[in-house]
């Protein structure tokens, strides 16, 4: 099953990365393979926390996939987990930690682990796949970079 994991430090505050990875609607703008995505139901839940359902597009070449997740968005925690509801999947999770280490820096944690359901998708996308998900964490950092003027 792959996976993949990463610690980075930025110069932008936990608060605003939080607010930047939780802005789905803006990935397909920056996030590698993602062509579109279309947030289904928002659902306000107590203590700052929202939970969406989206779908996302994913393509590569002549291979497209579409799959549907549950994003729990927990600010005051500053954490996001992405959770797999239907799609060519058998099994993806994703999450997201955000540390302060400053007024103006965090460190930024960010873990995926997926596996594809039939056998000829993963040998067609595993390996670009998990190419993609090992620059996403750079694609939010250089968004950022953008979005907060650094």
């Amino acid at each position: 099953m792959p996976e993949f994991s990463t610690t980075r430090r930025v110069r932008h505050s936990a608060a605003h990365m939080f607010d930047l990875v939780a802005d789905v609607e803006r990935y397909p703008e920056f996030v590698p393979l993602c062509r579109s995505l279309k947030v289904r139901q928002r659902i306000p839940e107590p203590e700052g926390v929202e939970v969406l359902v989206a779908d996302m597009t994913v393509a590569y070449k002549f291979v497209r996939e579409t799959f549907t997740s549950r994003v729990t968005l927990d600010r005051p925690n500053l954490h996001i987990l992405v959770e797999y509801l239907q799609g060519p999947f058998s099994r993806l999770e994703n999450r997201w930690i955000f540390h302060p280490t400053g007024e103006q820096t965090c460190r930024v944690e960010f873990f995926i682990s997926y596996e594809f359901k039939s056998r000829t998708l993963s040998l067609l996308m595993g390996a670009m796949f998990d190419a993609a998900f090992r620059r996403f964490a750079a694609a939010f950092e250089r968004r950022a970079d953008i979005v907060y003027a650094r």
